[in-house]
């Protein structure tokens, strides 16, 4: 039997190939449906194992003669991880293959093997590119010469870094694509806003698949807009969705779905909230600069970026510090700060703590030295090396004197395993449901043990709430559009 080859038994389709490494029943599930399609969605929730279906359906498609390349397309954050671990560990031995991962400062010796990749012979060629090379003239025209070159599949990992249509690296990866034989889409939150953020992902695998070939046609359709004012002009916002269900049904037909709860024997996620008071300076601070927001808010200039500058500032209040005209950081008076060492006092084990600002990181570390020692944390935001952060991750993972991981979701929310995490605490939370989604999914993922209790810091009447209720918000839509009932969250 050619290994990728179904056969008929009993007229149940049984996949027969020799896997690297055995797939579980929801990722051969997946293969069935996805391994000869020429466009597919793999919207499988982080920590079910996508990659390594990605890489198997690769396998086969190349094992059938179908393609003879691959490129990978991923964040920053994770696309190393493809070149170096999961490529690796799920690629099959019999397969030749040679593998270059992108890098935009290339050396004499990288360009020499970056033209390997461009030889024909019968080796599997693959391409490991971040997403924001696409951005470039350069990381498109190195793309495009590769697929070019070859029959290539072509993959985004976290597709959502595609969901913006008029972003350029959008157009650029869209245009990519329609060399591509073979599109793949991969995320576990292909909703992070609203269902809008489904089209230029889907637009990426074939424009048809929504049934429409007009970003403008797709909102008309499940989105209701109204007129808005602002700077002396009219813009058009959403005010609604409609047709959920209709889309729902629509996205099955070339998608499958997994969550973890469906096919992972992981324990249970617990959601537990810390309100806490505002200092009575804080409260006077935060009452006048919302009286300064409406203010502001109120006037002939306001714009989008305005908007989101007020409600940062009094976001940063209740966080214990915010941000003058002139660019200085001024403290706050604050008992946030208390109450997070209030909740690792009474926490056992492992904690990861994630704070919104570089700021917050900062004042953390410097109260979990004074309270537990130099040897209890490390570090995971923009202010950590490149060096560092594999080994603060070894460190948290597997030094018992190392008890807490203190990092902003933006730099630390993906690619990595935090597993021996028993309680995640978000000293303070944003907008971004994606951001939040992937962090919380350090923890909570395969080689997890214990439950995972989550702990949310909140001023209470506050931007906090309305920062959490948004969120909630967002997930609800998304799980409608998915088809799932919603979740107890937050």
């Amino acid at each position: 039997m050619h290994p990728g080859l179904y056969v008929n038994t009993r007229k149940k389709k049984i996949m027969k190939y020799k896997f690297k490494t055995k797939p579980y029943k929801h990722q051969m599930t997946a293969l069935e449906k996805s391994w000869n399609k020429e466009n597919f969605a793999y919207f499988m929730e982080m920590g079910t194992g996508k990659t390594k279906v990605l890489i198997d359906n690769l396998a086969m498609l190349y094992d059938k003669g179908k393609v003879n390349g691959a490129l990978i397309v991923a964040p920053k954050g994770v696309v190393k991880t493809w070149y170096e671990q999961e490529l690796p560990t799920h690629l099959p031995d019999h397969i030749e293959n040679v593998t270059v991962l992108w890098q935009p400062n290339i050396t004499k010796k990288q360009q020499e093997k970056l033209e390997t990749l461009y030889e024909i012979d019968t080796a599997l060629h693959i391409l490991v590119m971040n997403v924001e090379a696409l951005s470039t003239d350069k990381g498109v025209k190195y793309a495009s010469k590769f697929l070019n070159t070859h029959k290539v599949l072509m993959a985004i990992d976290e597709s959502t870094t595609i969901k913006n249509p008029s972003a350029k690296r959008t157009k650029n990866i869209i245009g990519l694509g329609k060399i591509a034989k073979y599109r793949r889409i991969m995320t576990g939150s292909p909703i992070t806003k609203n269902p809008l953020d489904l089209y230029s992902q889907c637009e990426f695998l074939d424009p048809w698949l929504l049934d429409f070939t007009s970003y403008y046609a797709f909102r008309n359709r499940y989105a209701e807009m109204k007129t808005m004012h602002l700077r002396g002009r009219s813009i058009q916002v959403v005010s609604e969705f409609k047709n959920l269900g209709e889309l729902s049904e629509t996205v099955k037909t070339f998608s499958e779905r997994i969550l973890k709860e469906d096919c992972l024997d992981l324990p249970p996620k617990i959601f537990m909230k810390r309100y806490v008071a505002l200092t009575p300076d804080q409260k006077k601070i935060y009452e006048q600069m919302k009286k300064a927001a409406m203010a502001v808010l109120n006037g002939k200039v306001t714009t989008t970026m305005t908007v989101l500058t007020q409600l940062m500032r009094l976001h940063q209040i209740t966080c214990g510090h915010f941000t003058a005209d002139d660019g200085t950081s001024q403290a706050v008076d604050s008992n946030r700060l208390n109450e997070l060492m209030n909740v690792l006092d009474e926490t056992e084990g492992k904690a990861i703590i994630w704070a919104n600002y570089q700021l917050s990181v900062g004042e953390i570390i410097q109260r979990i030295i004074k309270e537990y020692g130099e040897d209890s944390y490390v570090h995971y935001y923009g202010l950590t090396s490149q060096e560092e952060r594999q080994d603060n991750i070894r460190k948290f993972q597997n030094d018992p004197k190392c008890r807490f991981l203190v990092g902003t979701p933006q730099t630390g929310g993906y690619g990595i395993t935090l597993t021996q995490a028993n309680t995640v605490i978000y000293y303070s939370n944003s907008y971004d449901l994606e951001k939040r989604l992937q962090s919380e999914d350090r923890a909570h993922r395969i080689g997890q043990k214990q439950k995972v209790t989550y702990v949310d810091l909140i001023a209470e009447d506050t931007v906090d709430e309305k920062i959490v209720e948004a969120l909630r918000n967002k997930i609800n839509i998304a799980s409608e559009v998915m088809g799932e009932e919603l979740k107890d969250w937050i």
